[in-house]
């Protein structure tokens, strides 16, 4: 009976590390791909992808955004299921209430689910039987709401709960980032655009961004001098930083 408990708790134990790799892997994965976006809407597809490709058990994601002095926004991982994000049919929905409460809601059976009527109506309808939408708070005119969809075989769970906060928490650190170099990229003169504007270079500003929580013109500057330090090309310090964050790790 005690080798039983202790079996047990091995393989508890081991599922839990398993978990937090595959965690760990997946924001990983999240910052690589965001890093290298040059506007809000590449990097919202991004991440919809990433997410929905990257957490097991979730068969489709969106997001829905709301942006001062503009309409609604969604994006969607698949785009037969884009109107259960978009607000256009209507302001009760899952995605809504974490935006307004500024926390997780959860859904774990919509067949069984009354907030949203109309909402649930149509999520069902589309093969979805369980919700979650995670708050992403990105900057002072943008919010949104990151959306995880189950199908009818599969189960969301509290790990999964988990993993959407985390995973909107650090969304919101690397969409933030993306809109400030977009931001510095429309203020001319500020920033050389041309070198904003190529990929390698660009994804490292973002990174530096990321990393610093500074503003585009300090992480040229901090690029520049590294470049300078080591007497390299300033593209390459470029790709030495790139391939450095988006390496795997072993442990």
């Amino acid at each position: 009976m005690e080798v039983g408990l202790v079996n047990l708790e091995m393989r508890e134990s081991v599922g839990e590390t398993l978990g937090v790799l595959e965690t760990a892997g997946l924001l990983r994965e999240l910052t690589a791909g965001l890093i290298g976006a040059m506007d809000l809407d590449a990097a919202l597809t991004i991440l919809v992808r990433i997410a929905r490709d990257g957490v097991a058990g979730v068969s489709w994601c969106g997001f829905t955004s709301l942006r001062a002095g503009e309409p609604a926004g969604a994006v969607a991982s698949d785009t037969r299921l884009a109107e259960l994000d978009d607000l256009r049919h209507g302001p009760d929905s899952p995605a809504m209430a974490a935006i307004g409460r500024r926390e997780l809601v959860v859904a774990e059976r919509l067949s069984a689910e009354t907030r949203w009527p109309e909402w649930t109506w149509r999520a069902r309808g589309l093969g979805v039987s369980a919700v979650i939408s995670a708050p992403v708070d990105i900057d002072e005119q943008v919010i949104g709401a990151l959306n995880l969809y189950a199908g009818a075989r599969e189960l969301l769970t509290p790990r999964h709960q988990l993993t959407a906060m985390l995973v909107a928490e650090q969304a919101g650190l690397l969409l933030a980032a993306v809109r400030d170099r977009a931001r510095a990229v429309a203020e001319a003169g500020q920033v050389d655009v041309a070198l904003l504007g190529e990929s390698v270079v660009g994804q490292a500003i973002g990174v530096v961004m990321t990393q610093r929580g500074c503003r585009a013109e300090e992480a040229v500057t901090v690029l520049r001098s590294a470049a300078s330090s080591l007497g390299i090309p300033l593209r390459e310090v470029a790709e030495r930083l790139i391939t450095t964050v988006s390496r795997p790790r072993d442990n």
